[in-house]
């Protein structure tokens, strides 16, 4: 069939028929029709069947140690007589032909390794990319400016994964990125937990009573809220896109009165002094991050999984919701977190009285963890019911839970590098 569509494009291009098609020893062969036209529906077929026939001739296999020889060339109708003459021969061979691509050109690069490339949120020395580091080791980090950039440079081949941070323990979830879980298609195939250790940064030489500013992404400036109070520092807090953008952007301009909350690795990087050490309110702070992909993983019941759902109702009232959770609490699934986000494109709902008016009403969409696999009949049942109740209802992935031991934080007292203070 490969050899009947060669022929067919080539009929349209060139009365006098030049095609190539591979041959089933792995090489190429080249075909001509000498001295004739081919027209018509039937002369086409039998060329097609002459060629297929002189194709697998020639590509015959070595049978009991003697090697068949591929017969003269048959003419074809009309007197034609069809050459069958190996590329091997021809313009120095079929190594100056452009080579195929191989299902390893559009595949995936594998679930682990130095070529596996991961999009995170950030520039160099942010947490995102130490999150992105925990979770595929020697991974390609590919640096995104915006949360839906990661997005989307999984859904177009740029990158293999996406690690993006979902929650924290002190400041509550990213809202921003479960917005973005139900616009997109990916999947959460994994989690990880990092601690998140703080740190305040200003250029080399500066004091802490010169600042005037504090700039950092809005999470971090809430987790230091109390201890940069505590500190005495009578400053401005201005948020960042991201920590490490944030010591990037003091560093690049100059700003000798601005500080930056960072990490320690990105007062590395930009070349900047740490001036308090571990400035977060809470020594546990912890934030949680999911790994996403173009296709799902296949769930297993050998290690703990999580499964992460996004549901709707269109019915008035509590009991929807009560026996949704219900459906897991008669199973026994423990849920792990519930969280409430507005429609986006059915905000209000109206309920007309008329005896007290019109009463408006928040539409909401419902994401719920719950650690069960997929795998698991338990699991199975409870999405069956609770689909039942809902008018819409998506998994966003059943995956591995983080069983990575978190080392207790050492203390939550402030070390400065400035003595003087």
């Amino acid at each position: 069939m490969a050899a009947a569509s060669l022929i067919k494009a080539s009929i349209g291009q060139n009365p006098r028929l030049a095609c190539h098609a591979p041959g089933r020893s792995g090489g190429v062969v080249r075909c001509s029709l000498q001295g004739a036209v081919v027209s018509g529906r039937t002369e086409w077929q039998s060329s097609c069947a002459v060629l297929s026939s002189k194709v697998a001739a020639l590509g015959s296999h070595s049978i009991n140690g003697h090697v068949a020889s591929a017969p003269a060339p048959a003419p074809a109708q009309n007197g034609a007589v069809l050459d069958l003459v190996p590329v091997s021969s021809i313009n120095g061979g079929a190594k100056n032909l452009p080579q195929p691509l191989s299902i390893s050109d559009l595949s995936p690069a594998p679930m682990h390794g130095s070529q596996l490339r991961v999009a995170y949120q950030g520039v160099p020395g942010a947490y995102s990319e130490k999150a992105a580091g925990k979770a595929y080791q020697g991974c390609d980090a590919i640096p995104c400016d915006q949360f839906e950039v990661a997005f989307q440079a999984v859904e177009l081949w740029i990158a293999d994964r996406a690690v993006l941070p979902v929650e924290n323990s002190l400041g509550g979830s990213i809202h921003r990125n479960y917005d973005l879980l139900l616009r997109h298609r990916l999947h959460i195939v994994g989690e990880v937990q990092l601690p998140v250790h703080h740190c305040l940064l200003a250029l080399p030489g500066v004091r802490k009573e010169c600042l005037t500013r504090v700039i950092s992404h809005p999470q971090a400036l809430a987790q230091c809220e109390h201890t940069l109070t505590r500190m005495g520092l009578n400053v401005v807090r201005e948020a960042f896109d991201d920590t490490a953008g944030a010591a990037e952007y003091v560093a690049t301009n100059g700003l000798r009165d601005t500080a930056a909350i960072a990490s320690s690795r990105a007062a590395e990087l930009y070349g900047m002094e740490v001036l308090a050490d571990g400035i977060q309110d809470d020594s546990g702070n912890l934030t949680r991050f999911v790994m996403l992909a173009r296709e799902p993983i296949v769930p297993r019941t050998d290690r703990p999984f999580k499964t992460s759902i996004v549901f709707a109702h269109d019915k008035e009232g509590t009991s929807v919701l009560f026996k949704v959770l219900s459906a897991f609490a008669f199973r026994d699934i423990s849920l792990t977190k519930i969280e409430s986000r507005p429609h986006r494109h059915r905000p209000i709902r109206l309920v007309d009285d008329a005896n007290v008016g019109t009463a408006k009403h928040f539409e909401y969409m419902f994401y719920v963890d719950f650690q069960a696999s997929l795998a698991e009949p338990r699991a199975q049942n409870a999405l069956a019911e609770v689909q039942e109740f809902t008018s819409f209802m998506r998994v966003l992935g059943s995956y591995p839970m983080d069983m990575t031991p978190m080392t207790a934080g050492s203390s939550s007292t402030v070390t400065s590098s400035d003595t003087s203070s």
